[in-house]
């Protein structure tokens, strides 16, 4: 069949970003902000209430692969620390999200030759991403480095509650796409959740050799071996 669609990974291929989520000032920021919703906690008290409910909403997905979903632990988080409304209480749970993403993050950049490649391809091919990440980071995210604007779809695991490998994700994109398998190239950077998990489905694949990312997994092989991201266009050339 005749390649139509291309499907990448986000965090480690096209966006180069470093977060720290160990950091105490993560938790002393919003325990400081809660105060001014009548909530008064110790930071201390705030990680461990985070960290409880975060085991808790993954052990209770039932999913070999489970996803959390940040902005959900944030609202149950509230309505224990007792925020009744609804309303309220999902607004306030986004802006939590957002404060605890934007004080971990250490950078966010598009990597070399990433806008190049896309707007080489985005007028032959529908281009998608397939991703481990919560929507309420990676969408503003996406928007900040310039690369709104090149995807028909954007496949999040945290609006499913499952994480790659698991193929359901791809079939989402797939199905988003109206695409069979057959007729789209995966481009990754991790050995395991994205070859592997493309190759579930019969999916053609490039290996993004990047800065992040499982370099192998089992006996695993990918159809093309891109050692920077400008070889991802040489690869798909390669597998038309």
């Amino acid at each position: 069949m005749t390649i139509k669609g291309i499907l990448f990974d986000l965090y480690g291929m096209l966006i180069d970003i470093q977060t720290d989520e160990t950091m105490e000032e993560i938790y002393r920021t919003i325990a400081h902000y809660l105060t001014h919703h009548g909530v008064y906690l110790h930071r201390g008290e705030v990680r461990e209430h985070y960290d409880h409910i975060l085991k808790r909403q993954k052990e209770a997905r039932g999913e070999q692969y489970a996803e959390i979903d940040v902005e959900a632990i944030w609202n149950e988080f509230l309505l224990q620390e007792g925020i009744r409304s609804t309303p309220i209480r999902g607004q306030l749970a986004k802006v939590l999200a957002h404060l605890f993403r934007g004080i971990s993050r250490h950078r966010l950049r598009v990597y070399p030759g990433v806008k190049k490649v896309l707007n080489e391809l985005q007028g032959t091919y529908r281009l998608a991403i397939v991703t481990d990440a919560q929507s309420c980071y990676a969408l503003p995210e996406i928007r900040a480095v310039g690369l709104d604007g090149y995807f028909e779809a954007i496949v999040m695991s945290s609006r499913y509650g499952f994480r790659k490998p698991d193929s359901r994700l791809y079939k989402k994109a797939l199905e988003k796409m109206a695409l069979e398998s057959s007729e789209v190239i995966c481009v990754g950077n991790d050995m395991f959740r994205d070859i592997y998990g493309a190759r579930l489905l019969g999916m053609k694949t490039i290996f993004l050799d990047s800065d992040q990312g499982a370099k192998s997994f089992e006996d695993v092989t990918p159809h093309y071996y891109a050692q920077q991201f400008e070889d991802v266009l040489e690869g798909v050339e390669m597998l038309l």
